[in-house]
């Protein structure tokens, strides 16, 4: 990752900073000069992502957090505006997924992956929102997928869950501009993480999903870090209700 504006002085909150796109994403604020907070409900992975910033001479601590607790999404912000002193930045990058038909998804996992991927970036958006509103404005992006543009099979609910966030990007964009707070969305295509496993350690199913992309091969958490450091930049102060996709041209080819 060679891209790093500088966010020198900017505090930000990387939800789902653990692994996979988070973690990369963590990083990539920490390299370019931003107090990091990552939360997630592992603290062995959080805290050792925060290590790693600390090691390359950045500020960075870790906060477990259950996004589904609306008493934890306010101990996380209060935990950072105690360590900090307050947030500029907000990337909700926490999600749930769970791969099967929706005949056969209860309905206690449709809740679950809801609350986690809109609920909880509502919450913590508007925790958040307000702080940045006594600091002369702020950033916030959400992750969301591809999936949010066109329907598939196994994930229903969790494309269905992207898609109201991004609505729910562009409404908080929307109402909160004039206080200077932008709010993007970064959607990933197939990215190689933990989350999309079952997918891409599949010999075929991989060459299947790499055969829809003109690119020719799948992502990697790295490449989704550039679209976010830009929409945290100076670079994009009149940039709001947007969301980038970042997937090697997959939505062009459908």
């Amino acid at each position: 990752m060679s891209y790093h504006p500088d966010l020198k002085g900017k505090v930000a909150i990387v939800t789902g900073g653990g692994k996979g796109i988070g973690r990369a994403i963590a990083l990539g604020l920490g390299a370019s000069g931003a107090k990091v907070v990552t939360a997630a409900r592992t603290s062995q992975e959080i805290e050792a992502v925060a290590e790693e910033i600390r090691s390359m001479g950045g500020d960075a601590m870790a906060k477990m957090t259950d996004l589904t607790s609306s008493e934890q999404i306010e101990a996380l912000v209060q935990f950072t505006l105690d360590a900090y002193g307050g947030i500029d930045i907000l990337v909700n990058n926490a999600a749930r997924s769970f791969l099967r038909p929706l005949i056969d998804l209860r309905e206690d996992g449709f809740d679950k992956i809801f609350s986690t991927n809109v609920k909880a970036p509502f919450l913590l958006g508007r925790a958040v929102a307000k702080i940045m509103m006594g600091r002369g404005g702020g950033r916030i992006i959400n992750i969301t997928t591809t999936g949010a543009e066109r329907g598939g099979p196994m994930m229903g609910a969790y494309f269905a869950s992207k898609a109201a966030l991004k609505m729910l990007t562009m409404c908080m964009a929307v109402e909160w501009a004039p206080m200077n707070i932008l709010v993007n969305a970064v959607g990933p295509g197939m990215t190689k993480t933990q989350f999309s496993m079952p997918l891409w350690t599949n010999p075929e199913l991989e060459r299947q999903l790499t055969a829809r992309i003109p690119q020719a091969r799948l992502g990697e958490p790295e490449d989704i870090v550039g679209a976010v450091l830009f929409l945290c930049s100076d670079a994009a102060n009149y940039i709001t209700g947007q969301t980038i996709y970042v997937d090697g041209g997959t939505l062009a080819n459908t």
